[in-house]
């Protein structure tokens, strides 16, 4: 029996669980919108909002728990800068959850999950600046 055992296990070991929910919580915080299956969308909101309230705190030691749990500092200075201060007189409820269909292969359930009043040009951002800088050094 599963008493008080939450959560879904997805098919992954607790340390690859831990590992993947700190990329897919790095991505969407740096894209501010990805799609990804139903169940891991479920189990990514409460951890990415559980980061968005530390980031809303703003002091050094919620900066140090959000960067042991992303692993990123240059997300972190995004979630803390930009994230935080755009939703600072909101309390939760900072994502939101869109079924997207069923994937191709394997008919999986799909689903978009996206902060709730997002940047639309901070999806492919990145990637924009890193072929803009790549086209920059080629042509010198």
């Amino acid at each position: 029996m599963r008493h008080q055992n939450s959560g879904r296990k997805l098919n992954r070991t607790a340390s690859h669980r831990k590992a993947m929910f700190a990329n897919m919580a790095a991505s969407l915080i740096l894209h501010e919108q990805i799609v990804t299956t139903l169940p891991k969308a479920k189990e990514i909101r409460p951890i990415v909002e559980k980061l968005v309230t530390l980031g809303k705190r703003g002091d050094l030691h919620a900066r140090r728990q959000a960067i042991s749990q992303i692993r990123d500092v240059t997300v972190v200075a995004k979630l803390f800068d930009a994230i935080a201060t755009r939703y600072a007189t909101r309390n939760g409820g900072y994502l939101r959850i869109m079924k997207a269909g069923y994937r191709h292969g394997d008919n999986a359930p799909l689903a978009v999950i996206e902060f709730v009043e997002r940047d639309v040009d901070a999806k492919g951002a990145a990637d924009k600046a890193r072929v803009a800088a790549e086209a920059e050094a080629e042509a010198a």
